[in-house]
């Protein structure tokens, strides 16, 4: 188990629809001011970061979406502590655009924000705002070079690089940013080329939700690799978490949630996503082994399973900092109030659990079986 705290990062519902692909009731709301006070509630309940979302194309239940670096400018503007990482997706941008917003934001801030690299998986999308569509492995390859311009541009001057997708000429950008060395960098991708790129370049690696066996076989491998590169990366583990007073309030919200689905979303939803995962070397994908009630959350959360009680998630994010998770990535119905909630009745025991395991040196002493 790392000795660090497990640091905790919300999904901006800067799209809407939310983030369950269902008709159940939601009091989230897609705009600026429903979410200005979500970052500032976000921020008082301690969570560190959050993740602002990327689309171009409404589907799936997301009609309407904000542009992600802007939204995060806006919500950095309403706090002072938060960090707000930003989703960029390579094609749409270039390194030396992304690297000079991204460096007058993290001036404006005092450091705060950061970046999420979207390799993209949709070509539907892609399609429909006239972007060239690579292969699989390829668009993490000109990922892994926008990254690498990223940092060139961020930490040198004179920055000269010779890619396949991008090339600089003694580039010197000023003033860069505050972040040291630099804004910090995220990633997600369950496939091979995704943790492959991860052990090299990124900072952080998201993975979809999952259970502690299998996010302690992504991670083991991700950090194995990433030594062997003389690099390190953490890891962020996407989860939709339904706290409620018992364990049965939870999972009737969970059923509602599925019983509501909108099965012609999720389905088309499932067929892209799985039809992407077929394209990858190895033939699979993010949702290759996701059944339909998984797929009704985007990212699998609900496979991570901090569905119940305060005390049942907290042990649960205590049993998933021992396999190596470093930020749980959280997802939720009704966000302003369940991130209320969640600051108040889940986070305190999280602390106090991981007080204990320190302590004895094992999370097994406070986590129970999940």
């Amino acid at each position: 188990m790392t000795q660090q705290a497990v640091k905790f990062a919300y999904w901006v519902p800067n799209v809407s629809g939310g983030l369950v692909v269902s008709k159940v009731e939601q009091r989230t709301d897609w705009g600026i001011d429903y979410n200005r006070k979500l970052a500032q509630l976000a921020e008082a309940a301690g969570f560190e970061y959050a993740l602002t979302q990327i689309r171009f194309t409404a589907g799936y239940g997301a009609e309407y979406q904000h542009e992600s670096v802007a939204f995060s400018h806006a919500l950095l503007a309403a706090t002072t502590k938060l960090k707000v990482i930003a989703a960029i997706l390579p094609g749409p941008w270039q390194p030396a655009l992304a690297a000079k917003q991204l460096a007058t934001i993290d001036q404006l801030t005092n450091g705060r924000v950061a970046v999420n690299i979207v390799s993209g998986w949709f070509k539907g999308e892609f399609q429909a705002i006239g972007e060239h569509w690579l292969e699989h492995d390829e668009r993490y390859r000109r990922s892994e070079e926008f990254i690498r311009a990223l940092k060139g541009i961020w930490t040198q001057d004179e920055f000269t690089f010779k890619g396949d997708f991008y090339r600089f000429n003694n580039y010197s950008l000023k003033p860069k940013p505050l972040g040291q060395p630099h804004p910090e960098i995220f990633q997600g991708g369950s496939s091979r080329a995704a943790r492959d790129m991860a052990a090299r370049v990124s900072d952080w690696y998201f993975t979809n939700g999952n259970t502690p066996e299998g996010i302690k076989a992504q991670v083991d491998d991700i950090r194995a690799k990433a030594t062997a590169n003389n690099h390190s990366v953490k890891v962020g583990v996407n989860a939709f978490v339904i706290a409620r007073d018992t364990e049965e309030e939870a999972q009737a919200v969970l059923a509602e949630i599925i019983d509501k689905a909108d099965p012609q979303a999720v389905n088309a939803f499932g067929d892209a996503a799985k039809q992407a995962g077929r394209a990858s070397p190895e033939g699979e994908g993010n949702w290759a082994k996701s059944s339909f009630a998984d797929l009704v959350q985007y990212n699998d959360g609900f496979k991570t399973n901090l569905i119940g009680t305060p005390r049942q998630i907290a042990e649960r994010i205590v049993a998933l900092k021992a396999v190596g998770v470093d930020l749980v990535l959280a997802g939720f119905l009704h966000f302003q109030e369940e991130v209320e909630y969640f600051g108040q009745r889940v986070l305190p025991l999280v602390r106090e659990l991981e007080a204990k395991a320190a302590a004895t040196g094992s999370a097994r002493a406070v986590a129970l079986p999940v």
